[in-house]
């Protein structure tokens, strides 16, 4: 076979063969082979016949039978061991490479004259050497791919080395502080990216070529499930290193609330992790491996992408499907968003083909979500209206329905955005309102910005705010002592506005009408308080018959002074123990309450004070100073537990 060789001056290799379409460069195999002109000119000579009206085959050239023999040769020395695709030069590999690739195309030249016998026999030798070369590129390739990391791999190895790093050069203090996490700069970023799910440009570089010479070889099922097989298993080893667990509708139905809780937070990190990072390298790992075959690249990354969107919006459902409460609300929104935030981000990456089947899963799953959501948003309203508890709230102190009822508003209005979609999308029309509810609407909806009713949310809210306030009306009544209704009301009131200025996004949905509204309704209640409970005892310190003729009638004036002491002594016993739990609120009570009780008092003594006889008559009739008054004043409203006195 040395007989044959041509010089190293022979360029009869500077051709160029098509397959398909697709121009080839012809590349000068290292051995050197002089049959490599004759091989591409009996292939084309075919080609040209099978144009024709022709049905005899032409002669089989000498030169095909000594370029199977040497293609054999080399296959036997991988098949020996004595060769390994990774310790191949470039010129080794691609020599392989272009065997395999011209051998491919005699083979399907060949292949219309297969009824011929001469034929037959040369086609059956070819194909077989064939199909051992490609079972070598199929091993290679295949231990090529395994030698991945998973990203969770790659973290652990960069952790221990910077843990190695630090142990040798860093005292405790220094290492306490170094192995606080810090985000990649741009750069480092970038280079990430490239990485490719933890396969090297070097190694990059081979499996490209690999799969072109599976794939022209005539191994496109294999090569294209060999990939699968490999980054499918690559992808569900990077889930059970994150200890994602998978688990059945049945099974979430059975189980308890908090450990599913538990885990919708770890889900929310991990789908948006391999949204945004792991799929994105996954599509750059394709395309990179399959460049110049878009239709494998989009078909295996569509079938990965699939495989893994299940995983994670099975999750979803599952989670979904567990029996409907009012504390999942924020879970099922945290799921719902997830799904919605993150999918479109997979959608940009998918060819057309996979889109529809993809935004139907996830249109499905995010429609049955927003219908739970909605539902058990409505579900807070029908306990507002159905709270008919009987026993009044000791002190006047704000009622657990206002804390539960506000505080739920609260984190839920922090959805705003999320809560708007999904009621517009599954907005009831109630056709049964009653007339006061629908004025209560009316009079206390929301004001938006753009004017007009409002939105299906805001609505919704308004229409829950109504309703508490009708329940805490009704609930104010259960208390015998009008002041403390009153006072019942301020607390209520007060909690209500606090926690709605304190929320921007429930502040921005109510409006500054309602908020002002609210604040009218706080004074008016504090008016009222002032004149149900301090003006009869300023009627005791009125100067109004106690003088007849210039002269104070003393037994007028005693039985003033002992109604003053008697109803101020029974006002403060009963509202030290009523509960006013914002301060701001009782300090303004307080002061208010001074500003009327103390100047009528200091006046009132410093008139008649006078009129009594110095000593036992005094004491007796005189029990407080005005001092004595002020330090009471600032007693009420403590309550009477520790509970209940500065709960917020």
């Amino acid at each position: 076979m040395e007989d044959t060789n041509p010089p190293p001056s022979d360029t009869s290799n500077d051709l160029n063969t098509k397959v398909d379409g697709e121009q080839t460069p012809s590349v000068v195999p290292q051995d050197g082979t002089p049959h490599d002109k004759n091989i591409d000119q009996f292939i084309s000579l075919l080609r040209t016949d099978d144009k024709s009206d022709s049905s005899s085959p032409p002669e089989i050239v000498e030169s095909v039978q000594i370029f199977v023999d040497l293609f054999d040769v080399k296959v036997v020395e991988y098949e020996s061991g004595s060769k390994r695709w990774i310790q191949l030069d470039e010129n080794e590999s691609a020599c392989f490479l272009e065997f395999v690739d011209r051998n491919a195309k005699l083979i399907k030249s060949m292949s219309r004259f297969h009824y011929e016998e001469n034929y037959a026999v040369v086609i059956d030798r070819i194909s077989s050497v064939q199909e051992r070369a490609l079972c070598i590129l199929e091993a290679e390739f295949k231990s090529i791919l395994d030698d991945y990391q998973t990203s969770y791999d790659r973290d652990q190895d960069k952790d221990e080395a910077k843990k190695k790093e630090l142990k040798s050069s860093a005292s405790n203090v220094h290492v306490q502080e170094a192995v606080e996490p810090e985000l990649p700069d741009q750069s480092e970023a970038e280079h990430e990216k490239d990485e490719f799910l933890g396969y090297s440009d070097e190694m990059m570089l081979v499996l490209k070529k690999l799969a072109n010479g599976l794939i022209t070889g005539g191994h496109v099922t294999e090569c294209s499930e060999l990939y699968f097989f490999v980054r499918r298993n690559a992808t569900e080893q990077n889930l059970k290193n994150f200890r994602f667990e998978k688990f059945s509708i049945d099974e979430a139905q059975k189980m308890q609330w908090e450990p599913i809780e538990k885990e919708v937070s770890s889900w929310m990190k991990m789908f948006k992790y391999f949204c945004s990072s792991l799929l994105p390298s996954e599509r750059r790992l394709a395309e990179a491996v399959f460049s110049g075959h878009t239709a494998m690249s989009d078909n295996l990354f569509g079938n990965l992408t699939q495989i893994v969107l299940s995983y994670f919006l099975s999750f979803a459902e599952a989670v979904m499907m567990t029996k409907r409460s009012a504390e999942k609300l924020f879970k099922f929104l945290d799921v719902y968003e997830a799904v919605r935030d993150n999918v479109p981000l997979v959608e940009q990456l998918l060819s057309d083909e996979w889109l529809p089947q993809l935004k139907s899963a996830t249109s499905l799953i995010c429609t049955m979500l927003g219908e739970s959501i909605y539902n058990i948003f409505i579900e807070l309203e029908l306990s507002v209206k159905s709270d008919v508890a009987k026993t009044p709230v000791p002190g006047g102190a704000v009622h657990p329905l206002t804390r539960y009822t506000m505080n739920y508003l609260k984190y839920a209005c922090e959805y705003s955005d999320t809560l708007e979609q999904v009621f517009k999308e599954h907005k009831r029309i109630d056709r049964v309102e009653s007339v006061t509810d629908l004025q209560s609407s009316q009079e206390h909806q929301p004001q938006n910005h753009q004017g007009g009713n409002g939105s299906p949310f805001q609505s919704q809210i308004a229409k829950i705010m109504d309703l508490l306030d009708v329940n805490l009306e009704a609930k104010s009544k259960l208390y015998k002592d009008p002041s403390l209704s009153l006072i019942f009301m301020m607390n209520n009131g007060r909690y209500i506005l606090q926690k709605t200025k304190g929320t921007g996004e429930m502040r921005t949905l109510m409006g500054d009408p309602w908020v002002r509204k609210r604040s009218s309704d706080l004074r008016n209640y504090h008016t009222n308080y002032k004149r149900e409970t301090w003006t009869k005892l300023l009627q005791c310190l009125s100067h109004e018959g106690l003088s007849v003729n210039g002269k104070v009638m003393k037994p007028v004036l005693k039985e003033r002074f002992k109604s003053f002491n008697s109803m101020f002594d029974e006002i403060h016993k009963s509202q030290t123990t009523w509960v006013v739990s914002d301060e701001q609120l009782q300090s303004e009570l307080r002061v208010s309450i001074s500003a009327i009780v103390i100047p009528a008092y200091r006046s009132f003594m410093g008139r008649f004070s006078q009129v009594f006889t110095p000593g036992r008559q005094t004491e007796k009739y005189i029990k407080y100073q005005p001092e004595d008054i002020e330090n009471c004043i600032e007693e009420l409203f403590d309550g009477n537990t520790a509970q209940l006195s500065k709960k917020r």
